[in-house]
């Protein structure tokens, strides 16, 4: 697939990991769709990357909701066909089952998994008519391994992996691939609401704590993930689908 002439559209795109791969795509040529349920953070990432000379459009959504997901894709799908669809948006949840309400566990599940749901619903007849299209999802390595207090996140992100495997099952005869990103801890904003928030005291160290649970020393940076993004959209994985791609400082491999 000729990245050039493009359409891209991420979720979560107003921060984070998601602007990292917004900018990033935005300097192949591909038009970016940047959605995000915060308007002026998808308006930001869209500033940027006109700054860098790409092209984008900030999208107001909340993936949770279905019919607003159908929708604003169909819409969008009229303007220009959906070639690439990163399903980025997610929320988090730290605690075991005894501290996950059942609200707890609707919240994420609508967002991490439904959202996934709705959007790769919502463009799979467009990227069959074309005969192509790529989807990443991004999972984690909560997926795949246990990962204390974290019950509810990992039940979504165990659904995004397996989600994933369907899909590129299903389409893998429709020029469709499908594949996953599990990133182990990335430096993101979130990252530093969650210190202030709960460690005011003690940040910094807190902060060398988290960063050293991954054997490379460190956590992840959002231009890492976004690297492996534009890889897996690229004609040079054009042989990749159906795989979950871990990346995680040898979190998963290393530590046990």
């Amino acid at each position: 697939m000729k990245k050039e002439n493009k359409t891209a559209l991420v979720t979560g795109g107003g921060s984070g990991i998601g602007q990292s791969i917004c900018l990033r795509l935005a300097t192949k040529g591909i038009k970016i769709l940047v959605v995000d349920l915060d308007l002026d953070a998808a308006n930001e990432t869209v500033n940027k990357i006109r700054n860098q000379g790409g092209e984008g459009k900030a999208v107001k959504l909340n993936i949770a909701n279905h019919g607003d997901v159908k929708r604003v894709f169909a819409d969008l799908c009229q303007q220009q066909p959906i070639d690439i669809l990163i399903n980025n948006a997610g929320i988090a949840h730290v605690g075991n089952i005894e501290q996950t309400t059942e609200a707890d566990l609707d919240r994420l599940y609508q967002v991490n998994v439904k959202g996934v749901y709705n959007c790769v619903s919502a463009c799979i007849e467009s990227m069959k008519q074309q005969k192509s299209g790529v989807i990443i999802n991004m999972a984690s390595i909560a997926s795949s391994v246990g990962i204390t207090d974290r019950f509810a996140y990992s039940m979504s992100k165990g659904a995004v992996l397996t989600m994933t495997y369907s899909v590129a099952r299903d389409y893998i005869h429709d020029g469709i691939r499908c594949n996953c990103i599990s990133p182990g801890r990335v430096h993101t904003p979130f990252v530093d609401n969650f210190l202030n928030e709960n460690y005011s005291d003690n940040r910094e160290e807190m902060f060398e704590k988290l960063s050293k649970s991954q054997p490379i020393g460190r956590m992840g940076e959002p231009q890492e993930i976004a690297a492996l993004v534009d890889y897996l959209c690229s004609d040079e994985a054009a042989f990749i689908t159906g795989s979950n791609f871990p990346i995680d400082g040898g979190f998963v491999t290393l530590n046990n």
